[in-house]
């Protein structure tokens, strides 16, 4: 590969590499102080609203912030402010920010800056410190929350110096964003924001154990469209990937240009149009039978943007077992870490897929793909086809006026309905999670939002308040469980106090959905601490926090019910009480192959 791998920054320490080069704005004149270099320095970076929630060691930034002209939302838990920056960084392309104070506010921190690391999210947490002379003698509310984030942050920084600072913030923004994103951490000590200097900001900077790859190697691209033309039964996979670097439209470019099937991780839903004859649906343990099917029997699998994590893969051994592999990412740690790889592909998607296009539109290619047959994945196509028809999701329906045993399913199918499928749809964890996956058309990027690699409880609430704040004039819509809710409830204060109109679907089957599930299916229908039957009067809690609260108990009054919730102005929680052990089908049992799902209908 004639491409430099990317180096992973993970460095807790504070002192900077000598050869770090930074052009710098001269004004020597601008004097302020450390909390007033990190306000201008977030102004230099295009930051328009930040998440935080205030305490001791952040009082000097809290006190900048009062008359700088940003908007702060103010969350009710420092968790809730990480998760909002990254429901906003998701929904927006652009750097969420949060802000906590030292000690238990750093720590609250720690899910939400986890969450971004494993979903690749570019997001910049200040924390307060506690001042420099009590920094490692216990002092009240001192963590060391560089060393307790240095494994799940791209990178992250300690200022001990005040002309460092505004340097420091420039260079995690720009880790943040490039090569594959992530979270990074600044660190400041309370006398740093207190001290007066001279602020002078960089307008780039180059540091030289970091380089991010764009272009790789084009014999690897070539290698990659060959491939392509001499398969019989390609796939193309798509993951969250795409969403990061706006590929979408490449992506569909190719499709059009070749005519191969497309199947979706979690985080690659929306990048291709749901509807389209040729999206056979998400792949993995709660993916579609023509989608699982069609990795099982493919001859070639393009992975694109995907990280083959074990929820996609099942049993290793036989994950597309009759299919050479090809694998397009930035990220070089990536390839081959889980799946073995026949051609690998490194660079950025923008670079390495506009090469590709350009290779699949050559003459040389064209001639070659002529002779083979143009209509070579006509037998395929109507193989996924048929798999796509005989083996749809689909569920049974419940009897429209029975009490308490609305099918989940069907709330999602009339959410997008409602919405017209042009909701920003973010989740929580869990069994609503999975079926606001398969049963909402995604049809847009950026419009599915959710913790896919952590699999965090409690993060929908937060990241769509994040959402909604990013895109304020769009529909944002949360789909929650009666578990998830709680674990960040206290945000609906937050949502009412700003006015955000999200609607919140609660999905009220008196369980741990998902664990109860699990329960059933591998543990003997021993339901142990999963049920949840002192649950909340969920109408009276969103009142009670400012919001309004809604409750649907009977399937006939679903679609009136949402339409209520869109015609109310601010948050709206909605109560579906749905059937209490109704589960998430089709699933392929943890480890399990792919081509043996349980729960496809019609039963065979």
């Amino acid at each position: 590969m004639s491409a430099v791998p990317e180096v992973n920054v993970r460095s807790g320490v504070e002192e900077r590499d000598p050869a770090t080069v930074c052009q710098e704005v001269p004004n020597p004149s601008t004097r302020m102080t450390g909390a007033q270099m990190v306000i201008e320095a977030l102004k230099a970076e295009g930051v328009e609203v930040v998440f935080g929630y205030p305490g001791g060691a952040v009082l000097p930034l809290y006190d900048a912030l009062y008359d700088s002209g940003l908007r702060h939302i103010l969350t009710r838990h420092e968790a809730g402010a990480a998760h909002a920056a990254d429901g906003y960084a998701r929904a927006t392309g652009r750097v969420g920010v949060c802000i906590a104070t030292s000690g238990p506010g750093a720590t609250n921190l720690v899910t939400g800056i986890a969450n971004a690391y494993m979903d690749s999210v570019p997001v910049v947490a200040f924390t307060g410190q506690v001042a420099l002379p009590l920094l490692g003698r216990d002092s009240f509310q001192e963590v060391d929350i560089t060393g307790i984030t240095l494994p799940i942050t791209k990178h992250n920084f300690i200022v001990k110096d005040l002309q460092r600072l505004p340097r420091t913030i420039k260079e995690a923004f720009y880790i943040a964003r490039t090569g594959r994103p992530g979270p990074v951490l600044i660190d400041i000590p309370k006398d740093i924001t207190q001290t007066e200097g001279y602020y002078r900001y960089p307008k780039e900077v180059s540091l030289r154990g970091y380089r991010p790859i764009f272009e790789g190697s084009i014999e690897a691209v070539e290698q990659a469209a060959e491939e392509i033309v001499r398969a019989r039964r390609p796939v193309l996979f798509i993951g969250g990937g795409v969403t990061i670097s706006n590929t979408w439209n490449s992506i569909r470019e190719i499709v059009e240009l070749t005519g191969i099937p497309v199947v979706s991780s979690l985080m690659g839903l929306g990048n291709f149009p749901g509807d389209d004859p040729l999206f056979l649906g998400m792949v993995g343990m709660h993916g579609t039978y023509a989608a699982n099917m069609a990795v099982s029997e493919c001859d070639l699998l393009l992975g694109i943007g995907v990280r083959f994590d074990d929820r996609v893969t099942g049993k290793i051994d036989e994950f597309a077992p009759n299919a050479k592999i090809i694998h397009f990412d930035i990220d070089p740690a990536e390839i081959g870490k889980n799946v073995r790889v026949d051609v690998p592909v490194v660079g950025d998607l923008r670079w390495s897929l506009s090469a590709l296009l350009e290779c699949l539109k050559d003459d040389d290619f064209v001639a070659c793909d002529h002779r083979r047959g143009r209509g070579r994945l006509d037998e395929w196509q109507e193989t996924v086809t048929r798999w796509k028809t005989e083996r749809p999701l689909t569920y049974r329906q419940s009897d429209p006026d029975a009490e308490c045993s609305i099918k989940p399913q069907y709330v999602i199918e009339e959410i997008y309905r409602v919405t017209d499928g042009n909701a920003v749809v973010v989740t929580d964890v869990g069994q609503h999670q999975m079926w606001a996956a398969q049963y909402y058309t995604h049809k847009r990027p950026r419009s599915f939002i959710t913790s896919g690699g952590l699999g965090t409880m409690g993060y929908g609430l937060p990241a769509a308040i994040g959402a909604q704040v990013g895109r304020p004039g769009e529909v944002v819509f949360l789909v929650s469980g009666d578990g998830s809710l709680l674990m960040n409830c206290q945000e609906l204060v937050t949502a009412s106090e700003q006015r955000l109109p999200v609607k919140i679907a609660v999905f009220n089957n008196m369980y741990l959905g998902m664990v109860r599930q699990w329960q059933e299916f591998f543990f003997g229908k021993r339901y142990s601490h999963s049920c949840l039957n002192g649950s909340a009067d969920y109408v009276k809690l969103a009142e009670a926090l400012g919001c309004n609260g809604l409750r649907v108990t009977k399937a006939r009054d679903v679609r009136a019910g949402l339409e209520r919730a869109m015609s109310l102005n601010g948050p709206v929680v909605i109560d579906f009480r749905i059937c209490p052990e109704e589960n998430v089908l089709p699933m392929v049992p943890a480890g399990g192959s792919l081509a043996k799902m349980m729960g496809c209908f019609p039963e065979g």
